[in-house]
């Protein structure tokens, strides 16, 4: 009864599961672990991604064209939002990007672009027109025809920005003419149609596309008031642009500002300079690129309301551009563009790799740790095998419910490390065949004793303990 009272305060040992059910397990897990940390990746990858760009004046074409974007690029769900940060103009927007207060901003390339500015796109280009209006009254004289007769005259610049009176001033330094020596007035462009009545310049200059509205106005404004705009030339363009690497040499073609004749009624050769998208330097080459892709996608949709947006081109790739590109454009132009897998492939392979050795190094370590538990066990089975060979030598039936006894420490035992993997199917399977032999052996001893008759089992027991002695 004290025997059965113990068997039945002992814990029951841990149901065994198999060792390879367990590395099943540990590889579905560690299967799902690398598909979720690939699956978060590529999310937070893809995601879309809000860039800052800074635009100005207000009711500016530039500001214009950038809100149209906006919109176009949240309708098309690509992986590039815009958020417009509405400046002053040009020299704003590309302060607020030098402090990177602005992820794109667009500048005008004739002005101090940031040391962190790199191109993405050419969003417009801008031509200087150069006329001079027929004086009346008292203000009527010589009919100015070059840019060497400017000395001693008022110039007009449309526009409040002083980059237009840089402008002009580069082009007076070109021709021997002190700015000085130029009465240079500035006026909105809102009030060119009333300057020009009150003959408030002898020549005016404006710089905007060549289909600006804003200069077309104002030379239409010239004809009206009963003058003929004669249109002066820059001849020295090209010693301009070589001097000057932010301008180029280009033309006005003949008729562009219509009328009856022709306004201008040949090729004027001027200079024109850029608006440029540049973006941080910083700024990730995956994400450069896919705007890009995206504002060339995107640009067929602003025509109704922006012709000039046909005129969207590419940056300078040339290593000696102006302002050098983005990485990112580059690769778009380049038909370089990585994808996600061409990225993130190495980082992909060589992680893999890793949890592959990780996984290998853990399992050797575990194994490494139950080395004792194993070695322990295999002597309990040498044990088992000797108590085998002794079961069958036995002279008495409490030896071998000794025996049996011990032989059922030794299984609770064993499927303990069997539980803990410590040992493998294979081994199990081996120690049950010794099992099945010592209990085999046990009760074909007990059979043997309890045919002898008690007398010769007291005599042999008896006999085996004076031989102990």
């Amino acid at each position: 009864m004290t025997g059965e009272s113990n068997l039945a305060e002992m814990p029951s040992p841990p149901s065994p599961r198999s060792a390879a059910r367990k590395t099943a397990l540990v590889s579905l897990a560690l299967v799902l672990a690398v598909v979720g940390a690939l699956v978060g990746g590529y999310y937070f990858a893809m995601r879309p991604v809000t860039l800052k760009i800074a635009v100005g004046p207000a009711n500016s074409d530039d500001v214009k064209v950038v809100q149209t974007l906006t919109q176009a690029f949240a309708q098309s769900k690509g992986s590039v939002r815009l958020r417009p940060i509405q400046t002053d103009g040009a020299t704003a927007s590309a302060d607020l990007l030098a402090e990177g207060k602005a992820d794109l901003a667009i500048v005008r390339g004739d002005l101090d672009v940031p040391k962190n500015a790199q191109a993405v796109a050419t969003l417009r280009k801008n031509v200087v027109v150069i006329w001079s209006v027929p004086g009346k009254g008292k203000r009527k004289g010589a009919k100015i025809t070059k840019i060497a007769q400017l000395a001693g005259h008022r110039v007009g610049v449309v526009g409040r920005t002083p980059a237009n009176v840089n402008l002009l001033k580069v082009i007076l330094q070109q021709y021997g003419v002190d700015p000085a020596k130029v009465d240079i007035v500035q006026f909105p462009a809102s009030e060119v149609a009333e300057a020009i009545k009150a003959q408030k310049a002898d020549v005016y200059l404006a710089a905007g596309p060549v289909s600006s509205k804003i200069t077309a106005d104002a030379i239409a404004a010239t004809a009206k008031d009963g003058g003929t705009p004669t249109f002066l030339a820059i001849d020295s363009a090209d010693a301009i642009a070589q001097n000057h690497p932010v301008y180029e040499a280009s033309e006005i073609p003949a008729g562009t500002y219509g009328g009856s004749p022709d306004r201008p009624d040949d090729e004027v050769k001027t200079i024109s300079f850029s608006h440029h998208i540049v973006a941080r330097k910083g700024l990730s080459e995956t994400t450069v690129a896919a705007f890009t892709r995206q504002l060339f996608a995107v640009r067929q949709q602003l025509l109704t309301d922006f012709p000039q947006a046909a005129k969207i081109e590419t940056p300078d790739t040339d290593k000696d551009a102006v302002i050098p590109v983005h990485p990112g454009a580059a690769a778009f132009v380049d038909g370089e563009e990585k994808t996600f897998l061409d990225k993130y492939s190495d980082y992909i392979w060589w992680s893999l790799m890793a949890l592959s050795a990780t996984g290998s190094l853990g399992a050797w370590f575990a194994g490494y740790l139950k080395k004792d538990e194993r070695d322990n066990n295999s002597h309990l089975r040498e044990r088992l095998l000797d108590m085998l060979a002794a079961a069958r030598k036995s002279e008495t039936a409490d030896e071998l419910d000794q025996m049996q006894a011990e032989a059922d420490e030794i299984l609770r035992d064993t499927l303990r490390c069997f539980d803990h993997g410590a040992i493998e199917e294979g081994a199990l399977a081996a120690f049950n065949i010794a099992l099945d032999q010592f209990h085999a052996a046990v009760a074909d001893r007990k059979a043997v004793l309890l045919s002898l008759p008690q007398n010769l089992q007291r005599t042999g027991a008896q006999f085996r303990a004076a031989g102990n002695a």
